[in-house]
Order: C-alpha cells, then sequence, then structure tokens
C-alpha cells in the first residue's frame, strides 16, 4: 500500500527544507534564519557613530517629509559628532584637487587647464603607476614617489633621516591602527592597549575585537595634563587586575580634549615605555591643527633625540584632519621606527592581503606632506591653508568662550585638533531620569540636546571619563556664518535643560560656580603633572 502523506506531513516537510535553505515561512511571513555572529563585534562600541547619530538620522528623515518637518524646532541637522571639515562647508585644498583632476582625466594634460606645475606633479605620478593609471594597484606598501615623499616631509620636520621603507600608505590611519593593534594582541583575553582616558573610541573598539581590554590611564581633569605619578598607578592597577598592558597610546593633540603636549610631556612618556617596554603608538593626525599652547613636537623628534633605539615607535597621520579636511578620499601613512624586521614583514603582510589602499589617497597623501613651489601655487596654497586655521582657531574661542558663559559647564580652550570637550553638572534629577531610561547621564543630555536643537554631539561616556563627571565632544566645525547659531541654540538647550531638571539649591549653586578665565584654560598638557592628586579633586 503506497503511503500518502497528510497535509500536515507535507507542511513540516515543507517547513524542513525551508529551514535548511536559512529561512521559515509562516502564511506570507518570511523568516530568516538567525546566524550565529562573533561577540567580540557584537561588544565593540564607537560612540562617535552610535546612538546620538542613529536618533539624527531618524530626525532627518522627519525633516524631509512635509508631513513630520513641522514637529521639529530647528530645519535641519548639524552634525557635529564628527570632524568632517568639508561636510560642514570647508574647501578642499585647490592644488591638490587640480592635481588629482589631471590624473583622473590624463587626456587634460597638455589643456593648459591647470598650473603647470600641476600638469608636472600630475605626470611624475603617472610615471610611477601600472600601465600609467590611478585605476592600478599599486605596491602594497603605498607608491614608491608617495612613501619618499612622506619620508623627506618626516626628515624636514623633524631633522632626522627618514628610510621610505618604514612607510606605509594606507586608507586613512584608521587602516594602519587597525593593523598594528591586531598585530600585538596575541589572542589572549588579558592583553591590553595602555589607553588615554578619554580616548578616541577606535582603540577601544579594536581592543575589544582583539579580544582584549583597555587599561585606561586618566588625564587630568581640566587640562588634560599627564599625571607621571599616576601612570605608575594606573599601570599597576591594570597589572593587579590581571591585565597584560601590550603597548601605550597617546594622541597629540588630544582627541576629544583638543590638548597639545609640550617635549616633557612626550619624553615622560617614552621614559615609562621604555621602564615598561611597552612599544608606542603616537597618533599624531592633528599635527597641523594647532591654535594655542605649544608647537607640535613629534615622538619621533624626541624617541631619536632621547636616543631611545630600544622603543618600538608606530606614528600616524592622515589627510582627513588639518587644514585639508579630505576624509572621504581615505588617505594616511605610518611610520614604523626601531621595528625588527619579522614584526615589518607581518605588516607587510596584511598589506598585501588588501593589494592596496586607494590610489587616489595615496596621492593625496603625496600632495599634503609636499605641496607646491612654483611662486603662485605656493602663495596660493599657504593663503587658503593659513585663513582655514585661523578661522578653525576663532570659531574654536567662540565655542569654548560661549560654554564657559553658562552655568554648569566648564570647557578648555582647544590647543589644537577639532573639538571641545566641555565638562557638565549634570541635575539629580536628570541623573536620575537617565537611570530610569538606563542610559549614562551624559548620553540622556546630548539627546535632548539633538531632540531640541539639531546638534549632533558625542557623550563624554563614549570616550572614557572619571567616575561621576560627565562631559560631551563637539567638534568646532560650522562655518564662521553659522557658528553663532549653533551656539546660541545649545545656550538656550542647556538653561531650558537646568529649568527642567534642577532644583532651586542646584540652580543658585551653578549659577554662582564662575569658569575660569580663558586664558587660564589652555593649558592642557603643557607640563608634566608631577604631584600625586586625588581623583575627587581633579573632578
Amino acid at each position: 500500500m503506497q503511503f500518502v502523506p497528510t497535509n500536515s506531513q507535507l507542511l513540516e516537510r515543507s517547513m524542513s527544507m525551508i529551514a535548511r535553505a536559512g529561512i521559515a515561512r509562516f502564511g506570507n511571513v518570511i523568516l530568516m534564519r538567525k546566524i550565529s555572529m562573533n561577540p567580540a563585534v557584537q561588544q565593540a562600541k564607537y560612540a562617535v557613530r552610535g546612538a546620538i547619530l542613529e536618533r539624527a538620522m531618524e530626525i532627518e528623515k522627519d525633516l524631509l517629509n512635509p508631513e513630520t518637518a513641522s514637529k521639529w524646532p530647528f530645519e535641519k541637522i548639524v552634525r557635529c559628532n564628527i570632524g568632517n571639515p568639508q561636510a560642514l562647508g570647508q574647501r578642499a585644498p585647490k592644488f591638490s584637487r587640480h592635481v588629482l583632476s589631471l590624473l583622473m582625466n590624463p587626456e587634460l594634460i597638455g589643456k593648459n587647464l591647470y598650473s603647470q606645475e600641476a600638469e608636472e606633479r600630475a605626470q611624475a605620478y603617472l610615471a610611477q603607476v601600472s600601465g600609467n593609471s590611478i585605476g592600478a594597484y599599486s605596491d602594497s606598501k603605498g607608491i614608491k614617489l608617495v612613501r619618499e615623499e612622506v619620508a623627506d616631509f618626516i626628515y624636514k620636520r623633524d631633522g632626522f633621516e627618514c628610510d621610505p621603507d618604514n612607510i606605509y600608505i594606507t586608507d586613512g590611519a584608521s587602516t594602519a591602527i587597525k593593523r598594528v593593534v591586531s598585530l600585538l594582541m596575541t589572542g589572549d583575553s588579558s592583553d591590553a592597549l595602555f589607553l588615554p582616558f578619554p580616548q578616541y573610541p577606535l582603540y577601544s573598539a579594536l581592543v575589544s575585537l582583539s579580544g582584549g581590554v583597555a587599561a585606561p590611564y586618566y588625564l587630568t581633569e581640566g587640562d588634560w595634563s599627564i599625571n607621571s605619578h599616576e601612570l605608575e598607578i594606573n599601570y599597576q592597577a591594570a597589572i593587579d587586575q590581571g591585565k597584560k598592558p601590550r603597548a601605550f597610546v597617546f594622541l597629540n593633540p588630544g582627541n576629544p580634549s583638543g590638548a597639545t603636549m609640550n617635549r616633557q610631556a612626550i619624553e615622560t612618556i617614552i621614559r615609562f615605555c621604555q621602564d615598561k617596554k611597552l612599544p608606542l603608538l603616537a597618533d599624531e593626525v592633528y599635527q597641523d591643527n594647532i591654535y594655542h599652547g605649544p608647537s607640535f613636537i613629534s615622538a619621533r623628534k624626541v624617541v631619536h633625540e632621547l636616543g631611545a633605539h630600544d622603543l618600538p615607535l608606530f606614528s600616524f597621520h592622515s589627510i582627513s584632519k588639518g587644514f585639508t579636511g579630505e576624509c572621504g578620499l581615505r588617505g594616511g601613512y605610518m611610520e614604523v621606527t626601531n621595528l625588527d624586521n619579522e614584526f615589518k614583514a607581518q605588516i607587510s603582510k596584511l598589506a598585501n592581503m588588501s593589494l592596496c589602499s586607494n590610489v587616489p589617497g595615496q596621492i593625496a597623501v603625496g600632495l599634503m606632506v609636499n605641496p607646491p613651489s612654483s611662486e603662485i601655487e605656493a602663495h596660493n596654497y599657504k593663503t587658503q591653508r593659513d585663513e582655514i586655521l585661523a578661522s578653525l582657531k576663532r570659531r574654536s574661542e567662540i565655542v569654548a568662550d560661549t560654554l564657559n558663559a553658562l552655568p554648569g559647564i566648564s570647557c578648555p580652550r582647544a590647543q589644537g585638533a577639532l573639538y571641545v570637550f566641555p565638562s557638565i553638572q549634570v541635575p539629580k534629577r536628570a541623573v536620575l531620569a537617565a537611570k530610569q531610561k538606563n542610559i549614562a547621564p551624559d548620553l540622556f543630555y546630548c539627546i535632548r540636546m539633538l531632540e531640541a536643537t539639531g546638534l549632533v554631539t558625542v557623550p563624554g561616556s563614549g570616550f572614557g571619563q572619571r567616575e561621576g563627571t560627565f562631559h560631551f565632544r563637539s567638534s568646532f566645525l560650522p562655518s564662521e556664518s553659522d557658528i553663532h547659531d549653533v551656539m546660541k541654540r545649545l545656550e538656550t538647550f542647556h538653561l531650558t535643560f537646568l529649568d527642567e531638571f534642577a532644583d532651586e539649591q542646584e540652580l543658585q549653586q551653578l549659577h554662582s560656580q564662575s569658569s575660569p578665565t580663558a586664558e587660564n584654560e589652555s593649558l592642557s598638557f603643557n607640563l608634566v603633572n608631577d604631584t600625586p592628586t586625588s581623583a575627587s579633586a581633579r573632578a
């Protein structure tokens, strides 16, 4: 007798086949099979493009819809969450764009559309790439001419010879940092990077991806200086917690702090790394963004002056910052110093696996480190550079001075970089409201700011901060024609926020407190503080 399956058996068989294919169907609804994921990726966090930006994108959809736009008290979202200069109106460097235009369209060479120097530079780069086309792969470490230009730039900056073979051109500094971290972390869950808190979240995210942990060293609240005594305390705390520091990271100028380091601070870090036998990662992508305080000095220069030939050093730079602001072109470089050949071979292997970084970005790196030299082009280049940097300085001062005039906010003037990182006193009722939503108080503050003003900022909790302190990071990249309006929006929001959440006693205290003068606020990283200080004294 032939077996005839029932309808339910047929359905069960069909469901089984569909499930094996990775989907399940219930009526007209298809449910995708859940795929297991790497928990390290799920645990990694990058606050710069986190919950605030996601909420901003939701609001932006409302603003684009005539039926929902009126629900918000502003007409546009202003992204102050990230250092993306050209997105907020900064002009691209003209000479670089002229050369890139010729490289994209070589048939334009000889048409006298751009200067003779632009044509000569374009021809020099074309001669270095396969098939005379920037659409071809380059050497995995980067175009030889570009690496030579970077090496010459470093030599002129530091006064010490630089070998082009120690240069790696990458898709922005982030790619180089990721490669180095992936090599330093061994897969042991106790492996740690010694990170400045507050720190750029890329580092803590990469540590998570590598299965390790962050070991914070806290910068002094207020001036964001290095405290050599607390370096030792923080290091010992990491050891006591079972962590194994694998490398030391510092950012100069700082992100998010906007602080710059003088030679004494850098020397202290180098001596510390030598003593602990820690490789040093020097994130120097904001080296051209200096407004107040000490001039930029590279870690490499100090390493050579000290004769610290036993210290492995990784130095990073990028076209995304400075005055070029070429974030979308994705160009950067890493120079390695005092590194053994085996480690360099592994870096090269990782570069080979990606074939090469994008060629236009590589050439933009060459154009950043080797600007035009002919009289007219050099003059135009310098004029554009100086105008942009002077404007950034003015905007940084406007932002800091406006914030310092508000009750409950203290904001050092940025010595460098593209951000301010003000400390905010969050009223107790707001802290409770945040707790009820299971979010950090400064995240609560930033969400409320976004919904009231359209300004996208980043809560300090995303960068790491001392317990009981609250901050947010904001760029000062909105144009000079917009920056006053932006700050007026923020001022109105902050006062309204205090009226809503602060009780009468808190309001009186906040209004009675005076901020430090602007002249006393730009002291960050000028000196190494060797005096032990309690956390409460700095908070």
